[in-house]
């Protein structure tokens, strides 16, 4: 089950069935199953406290993932992906062509992140960044309108 919840933000996710659609064909082609996936859109200062309280860090950031089987390729996917609209409001401007574009890499960003993939060395990075590129031209070529 994908579900899109929003804490401290005023904020409608676009096309929900089809992104629920695509998120779940991008776990599926990883030869993996979906137990529960939750993305909760929030503000900085929400997303700022889970940063703080989970992972010590007192920066602001776009996304933060919660793996709940720590990257256990044999189980289903299982976790919390939150993510801060003011980031990637900010972040679009900089980026991406939109900000729907931008909101895209990220969520897929996060669900990478739920299938064990990592972007803490070069290697990796450059790795993630590549994977989120595939994952979003199968969303512009199979899954319209987005």
């Amino acid at each position: 089950m994908i579900n899109f919840i929003t804490e401290k933000t005023k904020f409608n996710i676009k096309n929900k069935r089809l992104l629920k659609i695509w998120i779940s064909n991008i776990i599926g082609k990883k030869n993996r199953k979906i137990a529960e996936v939750t993305i909760v859109f929030c503000d900085d200062n929400y997303l700022l406290s889970l940063n703080k309280q989970y992972l010590n860090h007192d920066t602001y950031t776009d996304i933060i993932t919660f793996d709940y089987y720590k990257g256990d390729k044999e189980r289903p996917v299982c976790g919390d992906v939150f993510i801060s609209i003011e980031r990637v409001k900010e972040n679009a401007s900089k980026y991406s062509k939109t900000f729907e574009n931008e909101l895209h890499r990220v969520i897929i960003h996060g669900i990478l992140h739920l299938l064990g993939y990592t972007d803490k060395s070069i290697a990796s990075k450059k790795e993630m960044t590549k994977q989120e590129n595939a994952c979003l031209r199968i969303l512009e070529k199979n899954f319209k309108p987005l």
